[in-house]
C-alpha cells in the first residue's frame, strides 16, 4: 500500500470515528478530529482546529436530520444556544490567534478532564 493511501485511510478511519462519536455522543467531533489530526497526520495545532470546525458541518447537518425525526430538539434552546455559539466561535477564532500553542493544549485537556469527571460523578 503506498504512502498516499495510507494517508487517506487515516484521514477516512478519523473522520469515520469522529462522526460516530457525534451521532452517537451529541457531541464535537473535534474531540475525534483535533487530536487525530495532530497526533495522526502531523498537522499543526491552530490547522488542526481549523479543519476539525470545517469538518464537522456535514456531521452535524446529518446527525441533525436524525434528532428531528425523532423529535429530539428543544427549538427555542436551540436558536439561543445557536446564537451564542455564533458569538462565541468568532470570539474563540480571534483567540486561536493569540494563544500559544502550549496554552491551547492545556486548556484542552483540563476541559476535557472537567467535563469527564462531571459526568462520572452524575
Amino acid at each position: 500500500m503506498s504512502k498516499i493511501s495510507k494517508k487517506y485511510i487515516k484521514q477516512i478511519i478519523i473522520g469515520l470515528m469522529s462522526g460516530i462519536v457525534s451521532g452517537f455522543f451529541s457531541t464535537g467531533g473535534g474531540l475525534i478530529l483535533v487530536p487525530g489530526f495532530m497526533y495522526l497526520l502531523k498537522m499543526e495545532s491552530q490547522k488542526a482546529r481549523g479543519t476539525s470546525v470545517f469538518c464537522i458541518l456535514p456531521m452535524v447537518l446529518t446527525s441533525s436530520i436524525f434528532y428531528y425525526r425523532g423529535n429530539f430538539i428543544n427549538w427555542k434552546i436551540s436558536i439561543l444556544c445557536g446564537i451564542g455559539g455564533a458569538v462565541g466561535g468568532y470570539i474563540g477564532a480571534k483567540l486561536l490567534k493569540k494563544l500559544p500553542d502550549r496554552i491551547l493544549k492545556i486548556a484542552f485537556t483540563i476541559f476535557l478532564i472537567y467535563v469527564s469527571l462531571k459526568m462520572i460523578l452524575k
